[in-house]
């Protein structure tokens, strides 16, 4: 699951694959923002990642790009 966050003052957006499903990040966000707190999610290395729930401007979660490799003919 590749996941995309926007984070409010910062020239560049956090890309990264999860392996939590779309459902399990939707209610990270949601208690993070409503909490005012850490938005914490893992990667698929198990890094985890930790976000100041104020400073969030957008999150898109979509599915796995699939990687190719060559070229096309």
């Amino acid at each position: 699951m590749e996941v995309r966050i926007g984070v409010q003052d910062a020239s560049r957006e956090l890309v990264f694959e999860s392996n939590q499903t779309p459902e399990e990040i939707k209610k990270a966000v949601n208690k993070a923002t409503e909490e005012g707190s850490l938005l914490n999610l893992t990667d698929d290395k198990g890094k985890q990642i930790l976000i100041p729930a104020a400073k969030i401007a957008f999150i898109e979660i979509g599915s796995a790009v699939e990687r190719r490799v060559g070229f096309a003919g």
